[in-house]
């Protein structure tokens, strides 16, 4: 008989397969990633028409290695989203309203940005808007987003002027909701309307509310309590 060591059977599944467990997800984390990375280029190079064989062609890889990464096209436009959101489109936005400036510029810079950010790269944006269409999830985590950090803004600094905040997650839901939806319609009109326009009208519709629940004090009791005459229209000049 062999000698007894005194110890049990190996256990599976520690130290070195943990180790190289790790490295593969990190791997498939990162190789997803550059995937993604390579679909805004193909979609901004193919246009936002482009199905997966272009896409596949443009990125290098065969149309098995993107099914090996995503589950299906919804997968890879989910992951697309998320990518333009976290690395494009918030930072800007982001950076406009975290501006040392007062309420109504950072309100005209965002919405500087946001159109800007759709402007400069539109056939990305119809990609994801378009592609989206049933996959609920990815446009309400679109929406989610904003909405969180538009709420943040609104508590921080409606909130520090003693307005009442109850209606901020509410309020910011109808700005970012409203704003996507008409920079939607504009960029799928052949852009009927100049940038600088859509950015004043859509400034001058945002701050308008805003203002009026500043004016209200945040409480619909007091905004309730008040008469709502339209004001003297100003006479345009010739």
């Amino acid at each position: 008989m062999g000698e007894k060591t005194g110890r049990g059977p190996a256990v599976r599944g520690g130290g070195p397969v943990d180790g190289r467990k790790r490295r593969w997800r990190q791997h498939k984390i990162d190789r997803r990633e550059e995937l993604v990375d390579g679909t805004l280029n193909a979609i901004r190079a193919r246009g936002s028409q482009a199905g997966m064989d272009e896409i596949a062609t443009e990125i290098g890889v065969s149309k098995t290695v993107l099914y090996r990464y995503f589950a299906d096209k919804n997968d890879l436009v989910h992951a697309t989203m998320q990518r333009f959101i976290e690395t494009t489109l918030l930072p800007r936005v982001y950076g406009a309203i975290s501006l040392d400036a007062d309420e109504y510029q950072l309100v005209r810079a965002a919405m500087t940005e946001y159109v800007g950010t759709v402007d400069d790269d539109p056939e990305v944006y119809r990609f994801i808007m378009s592609n989206s269409a049933g996959d609920k999830s990815s446009l309400a985590e679109f929406e989610r987003l904003f909405a969180e950090v538009v709420t943040t803004v609104l508590i921080d600094r409606a909130g520090g002027k003693g307005v009442r905040t109850d209606g901020a997650m509410l309020w910011s839901y109808v700005l970012v909701g409203g704003i996507q939806l008409a920079t939607h319609w504009w960029t799928t009109t052949d852009k009927a309307m100049p940038r600088q326009d859509v950015i004043d009208y859509l400034t001058m519709m945002a701050w308008s509310a805003i203002e009026g629940v500043a004016r209200a004090g945040g409480s619909p009791e007091l905004f309730n309590a008040e008469s709502h005459p339209l004001p003297e229209i100003p006479v345009q000049p010739s």
